[in-house]
């Protein structure tokens, strides 16, 4: 069978209209495709209908499209009563309850009704593809169409083959996908697809830093800003989003892949989700919020105004040691050169992966006078420092006051392997390559589909390639090392290429 996705009179059918269904249907019309909506709560496909209406009407006063194509294509759309009325649809589209055995009684009624070649889809974001489609008597022509809220402003869509479902249908859903002018990326099923998979890095790596007190929520949201380069960091995002999504989410894909280590979900997430603490819709989350839903924000304290009279910078990371070194140049430190530091001398460490207390142990450095510096990420709107057990107040407010000297933000955690910003990403790289590895998806489609979904400053392969694989690799080894845990364990994907020193991007032949 085939679909010639690109035909002009393309019908194609959307069931359930509340904000993705709606949001589908405005796409669809407005990228020039006819559209049949219908809902089983009475009068809400007509409610649906004129929201669209009011939303084309807003982009045609804004210039986005003038009135004639706002006309053109609310033409395209018409409500109907019933399945029976999706029977002449090329394709139909599912985006009802997020619920197993409703979707399958929907399809089930469907497939009665359609054409042998009409294409069945849904909408799903946690239910497995393979599983709905379980049941049917054609399981060949079902696949997973996934936007993401809101439709009309988020432009990526996945598509997702089944484990039975034929090339064709995808084929054809990734023309719609462009017609309805998204950027459709392609996958077999695997839980959380893409999006929801890489997103759990982000999140849950934050919250087990906190949860092992490494740092506070404003200061790990601080220097996902500001040194990772992310729109907000992961306690802002899950306050936004609401834990009731979020955790139940984390805890699904965890279970889905067998409790595998890298998705395990953390303590404080699930005690604010049963308490009801959601984040924003709850007024208190991870931060608590005003009256006019601003987040009330813990103020950082000034930066000490102690300077070191000298300081030395260790060789043993010959990149972290270069680029310090140079910013200490800018900033006007007294910077010794020799192969060791003087008895007083604050000496800093610039370690890949490892923490400073290893550092200073392997090193035989002092450990009252060493401080960790963060270099794999640039420097210049925030600085992470970090401390042993051991390093002296004196020594640890002069190294904050000489980083925080020219102006720049200084965020100080306690002694961690991979500071806060290099765990992180670290895990978000790491998943990415376990997808490429089981062959879910290419890398170029994961990293779209991270950038455009997420809008993480980069995909996990270009993070990867721009802080090196070699340093995220010896990140994830080193605290798979000194934690003792297999979540941190390297991605074969990750270890290869990482030792032959190419792209993350270098695909298998």
């Amino acid at each position: 069978m085939s679909l010639d996705a690109n035909r002009p009179d393309l019908l194609i059918g959307v069931v359930g209209t509340g904000a993705m269904g709606r949001g589908i249907v405005q796409v669809a019309a407005a990228g020039g495709i006819n559209v049949l909506m219908m809902d089983s709560r009475p009068g809400a496909a007509q409610e649906a209908c004129a929201f669209v209406e009011r939303m084309l009407g807003r982009a045609a006063e804004k210039g986005s499209m003038t009135r004639d194509e706002l006309a053109a294509a609310m033409g395209r759309i018409k409500v109907v009563g019933g399945p029976a009325d999706l029977k002449p649809c090329h394709v139909v589209i599912e985006a009802i309850v997020e619920e197993l055995e409703a979707k399958r009684r929907m399809f089930a009624e469907l497939e009665e009704i359609v054409a042998p070649d009409c294409i069945l889809v849904s909408n799903t974001s946690s239910l497995s593809v393979t599983t709905i489609a379980a049941r049917l008597k054609r399981p060949q022509r079902f696949a997973g169409f996934h936007f993401f809220n809101p439709v009309p402003l988020m432009k990526l869509v996945e598509v997702i083959s089944g484990l039975l479902t034929e090339d064709w249908v995808c084929d054809a859903m990734m023309v719609i996908g462009r017609r309805m002018t998204r950027e459709p990326v392609r996958l077999t099923d695997a839980p959380g697809f893409l999006v929801n998979q890489v997103g759990r890095g982000f999140t849950l790596e934050a919250s087990h830093l906190v949860y092992e007190g490494i740092a506070g929520f404003a200061d790990v949201d601080r220097v996902m800003r500001e040194v990772g380069g992310f729109r907000m960091g992961p306690f802002e995002l899950m306050d936004l989003t609401g834990l009731d999504v979020t955790q139940p989410a984390s805890e699904l894909i965890y279970s889905q892949f067998f409790q595998e280590p890298r998705y395990r979900p953390n303590l404080i997430m699930r005690a604010r989700y049963e308490a009801g603490v959601l984040g924003r819709k709850t007024k208190k989350g991870f931060y608590e919020y005003d009256p006019d839903m601003k987040p009330l924000v813990p103020q950082e304290a000034p930066p000490p105004a102690a300077y070191p009279g000298h300081v030395w910078v260790s060789p043993a990371e010959p990149q972290g040691q270069q680029a310090l070194t140079e910013l200490l140049r800018t900033i006007g430190a007294a910077i010794e050169t020799g192969p060791k530091p003087s008895a007083n001398a604050l000496i800093l460490v610039t370690p890949f992966g490892d923490d400073a207390t290893t550092c200073a142990v392997e090193q035989e450095l002092d450990p009252k006078r060493t401080v960790a510096v963060d270099t794999l990420f640039p420097m210049v709107r925030r600085r992470t420092m970090m401390c042993t057990p051991l390093t002296d107040h004196v020594y640890r407010n002069a190294a904050h006051g000489l980083l925080a000297s020219d102006g720049v933000a200084v965020t100080v955690c306690r002694d961690s392997p991979g500071f806060i910003a290099q765990r992180i990403v670290a895990m978000i790289v790491n998943i990415g390559c376990s997808i490429a590895q089981s062959r879910t998806a290419q890398p170029a489609d994961i990293d779209k589909a991270v950038t455009l979904g997420l809008n993480y400053p980069s995909g996990p392969f270009r993070f990867g390639d721009l802080l090196g694989p070699a340093r995220v690799h010896k990140v994830l080894t080193v605290m798979a090392r000194l934690y003792g845990d297999p979540r941190y364990r390297p991605n074969i994907w990750l270890t290869r290429r990482a030792r032959l020193g190419v792209s993350l991007l270098t695909p298998d032949p």
